[in-house]
C-alpha cells in the first residue's frame, strides 16, 4: 500500500494526463479542476501535483503507466470513484469529451481492474 500523500500526488498526475490527452490544457479544464478540488480535503496537494506535471510537460503515456502502477500498489480504494468523477468533469469542461479523453477514462478503469486481477492470480499461484 502506498502512502496517502503519494496517492493524492498520483491523482494530480492522472488529472494532468486527461487534460493533456487532447494535446493542450484548456482554461476551462483548469477552472473545472480547481472547482472540483475545492471540495476535496487534499485538493491543494492534488492541484500542486497537477501544476508540477504541467510545468514539467512529462510524456503522458509514460506518466499514465506510472499512475496505474501506483494505484495497483495501493490496491482498491474508495477514492477512485472521486477520480472517475473528476476525470469525467475535466474531460467535459472544454467543448465536450474528445475520443482521446474518453479512451483515457475507459482505459483507467479497465487497466486498473486488469492489474488487480493479475495481482490476485499471482497471489493464488504463490500460495497454491
Amino acid at each position: 500500500m502506498v502512502s496517502r500523500d503519494r496517492l493524492y500526488q498520483t491523482f494530480g498526475e492522472l488529472l494532468y494526463v486527461i487534460a493533456m490527452s487532447d494535446g493542450v490544457i484548456q482554461k476551462e479544464e483548469v477552472e473545472t479542476l480547481e472547482e472540483i478540488l475545492r471540495g476535496h480535503p487534499k485538493g491543494k496537494d492534488i492541484k500542486w501535483s497537477f501544476d508540477y506535471e504541467t510545468d514539467q510537460q512529462n510524456d503522458i503515456e509514460t506518466l499514465y503507466k506510472k499512475v496505474i502502477e501506483v494505484f495497483s500498489d495501493n490496491g482498491p480504494d474508495e477514492e477512485y470513484d472521486f477520480m472517475i468523477y473528476a476525470l469525467t468533469r475535466i474531460a467535459e469542461a472544454s467543448q465536450g469529451m474528445t475520443k482521446d479523453e474518453e479512451k483515457v477514462i475507459r482505459n483507467f478503469s479497465k487497466d486498473l481492474l486488469a492489474r488487480f486481477i493479475k495481482d490476485i492470480e499471482t497471489i493464488k499461484e504463490k500460495y497454491s
